[in-house]
């Protein structure tokens, strides 16, 4: 039996085939999951377009996790293509660069509370908006990148992502009772469009692949994928609150 046969999985976060959440989606498609997918405003046509490209052309719904009526509405939508959800994936993540790139100690608080929201208090909103749609337990993975460490200019969005692992923790604790799981992959640094965008990411790769003692392919999501597809997966029934790290090993390496 394939691992996710059966499963319904709302997937955030598509926008290209270099997104690890296409990866995911993909993976999980061909692992016998109806896949759902997710996007709002302008990357609409993008998420659109690319979802043609999975081996099962998914239904892209809109959701901006800021907006409070995609939120209270998305049962309903979701409920017109699938009977309920087995699984959620958070691939959602941003932050103004005048809080990056070096700006932390000039990071505005607006700009900051932007960040935050979008990348961390938005696995609360999702978590809380999906929760009816399992009714009978389910997994909630989300993506983050090691919160541990004051990473070179990630700056307030590794504030952002502290305050995402925290939070994913409280939802473990508040949902464990219903059978829902919460777990997190910490993935190494991957050339996504998201990455990109981070000024001065190259910082951030750094010797990557030559700390990590599995070594490091930033162009390659698909070990981050699985990962994913696992913990979405039954093979972790008793697993919650987690991180799953999945760098090469860099993350167990001392300096």
């Amino acid at each position: 039996m394939s691992l996710l046969a059966g499963k319904k999985i709302l997937i955030t976060g598509v926008l290209t085939q270099h997104s690890i959440a296409f990866h995911v989606a993909r993976l999980a498609q061909e692992q016998g999951a109806t896949v759902i997918l997710t996007s709002f405003g302008r990357q609409m046509k993008l998420t659109q377009a690319i979802a043609k490209r999975l081996p099962e052309p998914a239904p892209v719904l809109t959701l901006d996790v800021t907006n409070r009526e995609d939120l209270d509405t998305l049962k309903d939508r979701v409920l017109e293509h699938v009977d309920g959800l087995d699984g959620v994936v958070h691939s959602i993540g941003f932050a103004p660069q005048s809080v990056m790139g070096g700006n932390f100690l000039s990071g505005e608080w607006a700009d900051v509370a932007t960040a935050l929201e979008i990348s961390a208090f938005s696995l609360k909103s999702l978590a809380v908006a999906t929760q009816p749609l399992m009714s009978t337990g389910g997994s909630v993975v989300g993506l983050t990148f090691d919160a541990k460490f004051a990473w070179p200019v990630y700056d307030w969005m590794g504030v952002a992502k502290a305050a995402f692992e925290s939070t994913a923790r409280y939802l473990a604790r508040d949902l464990g009772p219903q059978g829902i799981r919460v777990n997190l992959v910490s993935a190494g640094p991957i050339r996504t469009t998201a990455a990109k965008s981070i000024p001065g990411f190259e910082q951030m790769e750094g010797n990557w692949p030559n700390r990590a003692p599995l070594g490091w392919d930033q162009s390659n999501p698909e070990p981050t994928a699985r990962a994913v597809a696992a913990l979405l997966s039954d093979w972790f029934p008793a697993t919650t609150g987690e991180i799953v790290h999945v760098d090469g090993g860099v993350h167990a390496m001392g300096q």
